[in-house]
This record gives structure tokens, sequence and C-alpha cells, in this order.
């Protein structure tokens, strides 16, 4: 391996929903100038990036990406761009070029300049057959295009680290629940516009069933699990670097409903599936976590009613 060109960390799809938050942890921790965020389109006006290094970058540009690593004397990536699972079932070349080409691009330009890795996976590389309760290793039959691209970068993960030594790692995320960013195209966006509908019109119409129950994570839970990962010694690292189990709390949609029931006065949910909901029947009701938590020591800190008062608050303090 190739002595990295320095120790500078850059952010890809730094303007989505994990990239606004991961930037803002990496820059408190290592400093506001040792963190380059990059995306294909401008920070917008409400984002804070503007404060810090931004570079316009497509994760298709394997010659802007080398450039950019060089020039910014990069050591590690954090690779977050790509297109969701209800965006990709609905454009589907899209998301495989941009979620397996990325992929490529950032691990060969790892390979080539010596640089740690990021890339994270999702629940979406589960399948029908997958048990209610996801183990670490199961077999990985997506039936969506979103949940193959996921199952094609962790295999290419664990092979460049078996063939050339790139120390790449990642996480199965859940969905994910975050106040600073709106929701893109995922399958569990419910969960995210759930809380403005709540706090902006005081009802809801939810695009899955009420009794779909799903693995879901609070973003600051999201951001320590991604940077613990990262910090933990590549000894301690096992076989399911490409994508380790983390799970946070599991609750039906109707269960988060009736939580935001109880601290907005009025609040109503109309449960209307639309084709999504076979997306969402496709994935596990859980996710067994135990093999992050005996090789890293990951632990979830954020249940059902401490998220949903975290959201409420933050978004009320907003309006």
């Amino acid at each position: 391996m190739a002595e990295p060109p320095g120790d500078r960390i850059l952010v890809t799809g730094a303007l989505g929903q994990i990239g606004t938050d991961l930037v803002e942890a990496l820059r408190a921790r290592h400093g506001t100038d040792a963190v380059i965020a990059t995306d294909v389109r401008e920070v917008p006006e409400h984002l804070l990036l503007e404060d810090g290094p931004f570079r316009l970058l497509s994760v298709l540009d394997g010659d802007g990406m080398d450039a950019v690593v060089r020039e910014e004397r990069v050591g590690t990536i954090y690779h977050l761009a790509a297109i969701l699972s209800a965006t990709g079932e609905k454009e589907p070349e899209l998301c495989q070029r941009v979620n397996v080409g990325g992929i490529v691009c950032v691990l060969e330009t790892a390979r080539k300049r010596g640089l740690r890795v990021f890339a994270p996976s999702s629940i979406a590389v589960f399948g029908p057959d997958c048990p209610s309760i996801a183990p670490q290793v199961t077999p990985l039959s997506p039936t969506t295009v979103y949940g193959r691209t996921k199952v094609t970068g962790e295999v290419m993960a664990v092979n460049y680290w078996k063939q050339y030594g790139v120390d790449a790692r990642g996480i199965r995320y859940p969905g994910l629940i975050s106040w600073k960013t709106p929701a893109g195209g995922g399958t569990t966006d419910y969960a995210v516009e759930i809380f403005h509908a709540a706090l902006e019109k005081g009802h809801y119409e939810c695009f899955v069933s009420a009794d779909t129950r799903l693995p879901m994570m609070y973003i600051d839970d999201a951001i320590r699990a991604t940077t613990s990962l990262m910090d933990a010694p590549v000894e301690s690292i096992g076989p399911a670097r490409g994508g380790y189990n983390v799970s946070g709390a599991s609750f039906t949609a109707q269960e988060l409903a009736d939580s935001i029931t109880e601290r907005v006065d009025g609040f109503t949910c109309d449960f209307v599936p639309d084709e999504r909901q076979a997306y969402a029947d496709s994935w596990p009701a859980d996710i067994d976590d135990s093999v992050a938590r005996e090789d890293w020591g990951w632990k979830a800190e954020y249940d059902l009613g401490r998220m949903v008062e975290e959201m409420l608050d933050r978004l009320g303090a907003q309006s």
C-alpha cells in the first residue's frame, strides 16, 4: 500500500441526510479545515458546510477524485454518496451507475493512494428469506436494485481488504431519523416526514401500513456508530467489515404515530400504503448486532421515546 497524501478527511455526499451530520461531527473532532465536504451540488444557504472546505465532486469522476485527494492531502474517505431505495426503483440504471460506480471509484482511489474508507451498507441488503431478526451472517437476497448495489459494495470492501490491504469498513444502517435534513428518497422516509407533518399540519398520511415494523436509528447514534467503527483498531475488525449490523430501536409505524400523539395534541395519522410497502415487507423487523458489540463495543443510546422527544424539541425550536 502507498503512503496516503496526508491525514485529512474527505466526505462524499456531504449534503445528504448522513453527510450533513457527519461532517459537523468530524469537524468538531478533527478541526474544521481537516474535513473536506464534497457533493455534486452547491451548498444550500441553510446549511453550515460553507464554513469549512467544500469541493464539487462526482463520485464517478475517478481523475477528479484522485486530484482532490492529492491536493487536499486526504488519508480517509467517508463515502456517503448514493441513490436510495425508493428513488432507485424508479431510476434503476442511475442507482446502479452511481452506487456501484461510486464505490469502485472510491476503492480504486484508496488502493492507489493508501487511504482508509468508510462505505456504508443498509438493511436493504436483506431479503424476504431473512429471519425477522436479521443475524450478521445470513443469505443476502434483496428485492430492490438499491439493496443489490449495497451487497456489491459489501463484497467489494472485503475483497479490497483481502487483495490490496485497503482498510474499508461499513455499517448496515437501519432507517435513519434526523431533524437537520429532509428525507432523501428512501423507504423509511415516513419516519422523518411524520414529525414535520405533526408540527406543521397536525396530520400525516403514512405510506406504509400501521403494523409495519422496521429497524430505525436516531442520527446521533448513527454518527457515533460510524466514528466508533472507524476509531476501532484494525485488529478488532472481523469478517463483517463490509457491513456490520447495528441496531437502534425497532417499532411499528403505529407505535411511532402513537408516541408522537402523546406529545402533540390533536395529531392524527392515516395509513395508506403505496409501492414502498413491498420494499418494507422484504426487510427484517429487527437487527441482531451482537457481532458489532463484540468486535468494537457498539451500543445504541436512543430508544423510541427519547428519539421522539429529541425530534419534536429540535424541530419545534426551528419553527
